[in-house]
Order: structure tokens, then sequence, then C-alpha cells
């Protein structure tokens, strides 16, 4: 009993509403984190979770959110969730939500929204979420009644964490979150769905093929990481003597220093791996996606096509798979080896692979300055061990960390290439360092992508988080700077000023050091990586060597 004006009066439970029952919903699904930022919308949702075991991280930007939740989905699998209020904070999603989605990385988005009441007419700040986030995601939902949260909450999991993952949102109006539920209403279990199996034919007929074709080549993408196939992949090519070439969202699917590996396509040149492909008579794609790595840039004459996937093939006029093999990537590696037999090393495809590391090692002891991008990867390479982690923006560092940053392990460089979205690299950083606190996490992006989301560095230094952010420093937009020169001759309005990142850096509670001379780099991301504070390494690249590559492949593939 409480007094209130003299009276004594019952002091009555509070009575659970949507927004309670939601935060239990998304408890049931093992959300740990939410990241985001608070809105008039979402009060209710906010306050639930006040009482709740889930730790909300404000963010400074809702794209910040929703590249974190991308990142934390593909380095754990489970959905990654951000959420944002109503109208400007939900569009302000809409890049990372489409990043997850096309790169096949579990996120669910929530969104709050105006009453039901108003959305028939114009209302402040009110959007239809839901068709605009219905595009870019598996499924996309509104919230209608109560009393079908757990479903929605269920359904949107369900769907983000599938075969080939992805993001779906839920749209949650503000009045429909305070609405009370049934003390009846309880979230729906989390269930994982076994993968199907391969059929035998299918196994039977790869096996065939793979047996007795002339020249054959493995293309492994990004479901080989996604289904924890990698160790299989690479026992797979030792046992029959394949060659394997990755995307770039499948590094580490095979260590790059195996005998059979090829490393990365996917560069905008043809390049080493484009010529082992093109001499194929047989490709066998694992894990493939066509929206990795376009088909008609590596599918150049008649070979053959092997899909192993866990999902069937997207079929285009380049990508007409000969046999399907859909079924849990491990198990069906496992069953085409014991019926598959191969005798024959594949001779091109190493002799080419003796020349990618003679090409690679010669930078090594470079020491020009500005330096040269292939230098910095290397220094990046040595600092880093076999299970630490890079994570890289969009722009012409990523071309040069996908041909030259080589992994030993999966999820160890994460690149958005499905969607390739600038400004993901420092968010994404920040996810790495919550799943792996013990690992070095190094975000490696170039200056402009580096200014789209650097306001994250205060997210950062309120975690307490400690990770490495090596710009390559430019002054330009560089990848486009690199492809007006291929196309044109010449560049047009892609230059910029830069800020001191240095004292950008400390202004946000991280440390800066700025690199001056070659020599200094290694020791440099050495000292940074003992900090307990976010790091900032501004470090001027020479991009002279875009154009230089570029006329070097051209003539390397005429020798091929």
């Amino acid at each position: 009993m409480i007094q209130f004006n003299g009276m004594e009066v019952t002091d009555k439970k509070k009575q659970r509403n949507t927004a309670d029952l939601l935060v239990e919903c998304l408890e049931e699904e093992g959300v740990h984190y939410i990241f985001g930022i608070p809105g008039e919308e979402n009060l209710a949702v906010m306050n639930a979770l006040e009482h709740s075991k889930i730790e909300f991280i404000t963010v400074r930007h809702e794209q910040g959110a929703s590249f974190m939740a991308d990142v934390y989905g593909r380095l754990t699998g489970q959905a990654g969730v951000c959420m944002a209020t109503l109208g400007p904070g939900a569009t302000n999603l809409i890049t990372g939500v489409a990043d997850a989605d096309s790169d096949g990385a579990p996120l669910v988005a929530i969104s709050g929204q105006v009453s039901t009441d108003k959305m028939h007419i114009t209302a402040h700040q009110y959007l239809d979420l839901r068709s605009m986030f219905e595009p870019i995601t598996r499924r996309a939902y509104t919230v209608v009644r109560p009393d079908t949260i757990a479903e929605i909450t269920r359904l949107a999991f369900k769907y983000a964490e599938r075969e080939k993952p992805g993001a779906t949102f839920i749209d949650l109006p503000v009045n429909i979150g305070m609405m009370p539920v049934d003390d009846n209403e309880r979230p729906l279990h989390h269930k994982s769905i076994k993968p199907e199996t391969a059929s035998e034919y299918s196994i039977e007929e790869a096996a065939k093929l793979i047996s007795y074709a002339r020249n054959p080549v493995i293309l492994a993408g990004s479901g080989v990481i996604r289904n924890k196939a990698a160790r299989k992949l690479t026992e797979f090519a030792e046992k029959l003597k394949l060659p394997v070439i990755n995307t770039m969202m499948a590094k580490g699917a095979i260590p790059f220093d195996n005998p059979y590996s090829l490393w990365t396509v996917g560069i905008p040149m043809e390049d080493y791996q484009t010529k082992v492909l093109e001499n194929a008579s047989l490709v066998i794609c694992i894990g493939y996606d066509i929206i990795e790595y376009a088909p008609n840039k590596w599918h150049l004459n008649n070979a053959d096509i092997i899909h192993i996937d866990s999902l069937p093939a997207d079929i285009n006029k380049t990508y007409q798979p000969e046999v399907e093999v859909v079924g849990e990537i491990t198990d069906s590696l496992d069953r085409i080896i014991s019926k598959a037999a191969r005798l024959l090393e594949p001779t091109y495809a190493l002799k080419i692979r003796e020349k990618m590391v003679a090409e690679h090692e010669q930078y090594r002891n470079d020491t020009s300055f500005p330096m040269k991008p292939q230098k910095v990867l290397i220094d990046a390479r040595e600092v880093m061990g076999p299970d630490d982690i890079v994570i890289t923006d969009v722009g012409a560092n990523k071309v040069w960390t996908a041909r030259h940053y080589n992994c030993y392990k999966p999820n160890t460089c994460i690149i958005s290439n499905g969607f390739a979205t600038m400004g993901i690299a420092v968010p994404g950083a920040i996810a790495a360092n919550l799943v792996h606190p013990d690992r070095k996490v190094l975000a490696i992006t170039g200056d402009a992508g580096f200014l789209m989301n650097c306001q994250e560095f205060e997210t950062a230094h309120r975690l307490g988080s400690h990770f490495v952010t090596l710009i390559f420093n430019d002054s330009s937009y560089g990848l486009i700077k690199w492809k007006q020169e291929m196309h044109y001759g010449h560049p047009a309005y892609v230059d910029f000023t830069n800020p001191d990142f240095v004292k950008l850096a400390e202004s946000m509670g991280a440390i800066g050091y700025r690199i001056t001379k070659a020599e200094d780099l290694l020791p440099t991301l050495k000292k940074a990586f003992e900090q307990t504070k976010p790091v900032v390494i501004d470090c001027p690249v020479d991009y002279s060597e875009n154009m230089k590559l570029t006329k070097h492949l051209e003539e390397l593939v005429k020798t091929l």
C-alpha cells in the first residue's frame, strides 16, 4: 500500500506492454548488444531495456549503428541488432542495413514509428518505413497488434539468420509499443534449422566431373566462411589437388600460404587469378554468390560450373551450373572427397602462384615515401597475428588490401564487397573489438571513408574500445580517381583537403600518430597495439601505384 493525498492506494504492479515483450523476445534470441540512438517514438523500448541484460550502445549516427550490427553479425553468425527512432533516424540506418543484406550478414533493424492513428495523414516525421525497407531486407514488418510481437520477432531473426543470412526490419508504432500485453504472451523459442543434405545423385555427378576435368579450379565464396567450412575446403583442395581462388569476402577461406591457394580475385583489372579462371575447364564454385564477383568477369570461356552451397544457385546468362550440390557445405565436400580422385598436380596454377609470391615479396624492403600501399600492407601483416582482424573500408585501400593483405583464417579480413559501402571500417572495428576483445583489430581506411563515420571515435572512447585505425591519406577519392585515369586519362572533382587527423583523434579521446618515413610504420603499429585507447595512424600513401598496377597487369596477363 502507498499513501496518495492522504488515502491508501494499492500499489499495482506495472502492466507489461508490447515494448517489454519485445525486449523479452530479444533476450530469448540471445541478443547481447543493441546499437542505436534513443528517440521519442522508441522511449518505451528504451525503458524496457533499462531492466534488461541487453546492453544498449548509444552511437553518434544511426549509420554507425547499422554498420556495427552488420559486422557483429558477420563475425558471430548471430543477428546484430540496431535501433533508431522514426523518420530521419530510420532512414539513417538504410545504408548499413542494405550492406548487411547484400553481403549476407545477419542483421535485425528496429525503428520507432508514429502512432497507427496518424499513418493515413501527413504526420510529423512519418514515412512508410516498411515499404522503404522491403527492397533491402529479407522481411519487413509493421507491428499493428501487441499479440503479434513475439511472432514477428521470431520471424525477423529466422529470416536474418537463415542459410544465406541478411537483414530484416521491425517497425513499432509508438502507441502499439505502449499497449498492454496479456500475461500469457511469451517469447517464441529460438530454434536453429538444420541444413539440408545434398542428394546422392548430385554428389556423384560432381565427383565425376571433378575426377575427369582437364584443368579444374575452385572459386571459394563467403558461404564457405558463413558455413564454417574453411577447414574442409582446405582438405578438399589438398586431397584432390585443386587450386583455390577466393573472393574478397572469402579471404581466409584457405590459408594464403597453402600451396594450392591462389589468393584473392575481384580487383577491377585482370590479374593472375582471372587468367587461371580463363584457362579452366571446370570451375567449382563453393559457397559462392554472384553478388561477390560477377560471373561475366571470370567465366570467360565455356568452362563447366559446379555449384556447391547451402542454397540453389542464382542463375544468369554466364552462371548456369552443370551440377548443383545443395546442402550443408562441409558434408557435401566430405562426400565428394570419398568419391572423386585426381593424381596430377595443377602445374599451370602452381607456376602462377610462384610468380604471385615473388611479386608480393619485392615490396618488403621498400623505403619510399609517401609509402607504397603494398609496403603498408606487408607491415600490417607483420604486426597482425593469424587470428587478428582487419576491417577495410571501401576505396582504393580495399583494392590494395584485397590483393596484398593475405589471411590465414576465416573472418580475419572483413571486406564489404556486395554493397561495397564506404564508412564501414571505424564502426565495424568497434563491433569487432566487442566480439573479440582479446584480438588485435585494425581498421584500414582511406581519408574519405574515415571522415564518413569518424564521429564514432567518441563512442569508442566511451566504451573503452581499443583498436587501431590506419588511414591511407592521399587527399582524394582515390578509387574514383583511379578509374577516371583508366577511362579518361585524367581525374576530375575528386581532390579535397583533410583535417589534422592526429589532433582530431586526440580531441575524441583517442591517440594519434603521423608517419613521416616508411621505416616508422612498423614500430608505430607495434606501439599502437600496446595502447589501451583507440589509435589513429595518419599514413601518406603513394597512389601513383594505382596506375602503375593497371599498366603492369595489362602487360602481365599477355605473358601468362
